[in-house]
């Protein structure tokens, strides 16, 4: 049951203090009101990890045709297709395929070697001054070449689209911004120009197989992806990626450097490493909150909850849920027990396997510089988007 008598407890997802440091409050939703009402914003939460579990793969009830945060649903925003966090089946699952066959582990296997040498070129010249930035010098670079070699964009227009993609992320106050139509469509444009390039110009990359990629429609028979399609694939894969990375990458810096006596494991015993990062993605998921738009009239928790209602699955409390994680708000690299921050389901992310090689890549040349670390926190800042939440800036003192 929600707990409407709890006037003092309030959860607000785009408030920035809430954003912050969101799970106080979201240890009391999961304690006092695992089932979640704001009558602000008119929206449910569900908290808890055996809700959030069973209801991110509920595609039936569940629905993310009108989008996955909460800005974009409440603009009442069309979204164009290609966008396949934001679709449902079929459609989404037409889509789906076509991308599966871009992130094969042929590609992730090529991707390695070259993610390790983006970290060394950006490492290096950095060793002995003293001091370096997660996100800055390493988070915000290493995503963003992986990505411009995926899809096959010049190193030197890399920073320029990273830059723009991340100022039409973020968000400058701490309440609900209305998001345009021409959100979308400013975002795709920006690869408007390699598209048509690549397309008399084939190489080896992603953007050729995309234009060259086919999905079966309803009659049987296979078409191209419109070019609108293939834009927003590209935009897709180019945000999502980029975010969602940078923010683990600058995770990676704040848990280790709170937690120097696991970090000293790590550096005696590299092959800690995956599963440590297992553990940052669940004491901190970079997307923490998946809305959804609920398809039909249904119950809940022994709540009716009508069609059309807003519901958000909070992954990042259910992450932490101590009914599933023993001592769930203890960070633990030996820990294990799998997380939701890359979701589950039909909508479970394509990109977790190179999430997950960058973020030990890196993790790996950042211990043989520097064994030691401690957070400039006075110097250290969040960033605030609709959809992950993270560190904007994470100046390091090395030792």
């Amino acid at each position: 049951m929600t707990d409407t008598n709890a006037v003092d407890l309030y959860y607000d997802p785009f408030d920035f203090d809430i954003d912050d440091n969101p799970y106080p409050i979201w240890k009391r939703l999961r304690d006092e009101a695992p089932l979640y009402y704001n009558e602000k914003f008119d929206f449910y939460a569900l908290s808890r990890f055996e809700d959030v579990t069973r209801e991110l793969p509920n595609f039936q009830t569940y629905r993310s045709g009108r989008g996955t945060t909460m800005d974009v649903m409440m603009s009442g925003l069309e979204v164009p297709p290609g966008v396949i966090l934001f679709e449902d089946p079929p459609l989404h699952d037409l889509h789906r395929r076509v991308l599966s066959k871009v992130f094969t582990p042929r590609r992730m296997e090529a991707i390695e070697p070259l993610t390790r040498q983006y970290c060394v070129h950006a490492l290096d010249p950095l060793v002995g001054s003293g001091r370096f930035d997660f996100i800055e010098d390493l988070g915000a670079q290493i995503p963003m070449r992986t990505i411009g070699y995926l899809l096959d964009i010049p190193e030197g227009d890399q920073e320029q689209i990273r830059d723009k993609t991340g100022r039409a992320l973020g968000l400058k106050e701490g309440t609900f911004k209305t998001v345009t139509a021409d959100a979308f469509e400013n975002s795709y444009q920006l690869f408007a120009e390699y598209i048509d390039w690549r397309g008399e110009h084939p190489s080896d990359d992603l953007m050729t197989q995309l234009l060259n990629a086919e999905i079966e429609v309803e009659d049987g028979n296979p078409r191209p992806l419109t070019r609108t399609e293939v834009l927003t694939y590209t935009s897709m894969i180019a945000g999502a990626g980029n975010e969602t990375t940078t923010r683990l990458i600058g995770f990676i810096g704040q848990l280790l450097s709170e937690h120097p006596d696991q970090r000293r494991q790590l550096v005696d015993d590299f092959s800690l490493i995956p599963r440590a990062i297992e553990e940052i993605l669940r004491y901190e998921a970079p997307s923490p909150v998946q809305a959804r738009s609920v398809a039909h009239d249904t119950e809940c928790r022994g709540e009716k909850i009508p069609e059309g209602s807003v519901m958000l699955l909070l992954n990042g409390s259910a992450n932490r849920d101590e009914r599933h994680f023993p001592d769930g708000e203890h960070f633990d690299i030996h820990r294990s027990g799998g997380h939701l921050s890359f979701g589950q389901g039909l909508h479970f992310c394509l990109g977790s396997a190179l999430a997950r090689m960058q973020a030990r890549v890196a993790l790996e040349e950042i211990l043989k510089r520097w064994p030691e670390w401690q957070v400039d926190y006075d110097n250290a800042a969040m960033a605030h988007t609709s959809s992950v939440r993270g560190w904007g800036k994470l100046p390091v003192i090395t030792g």
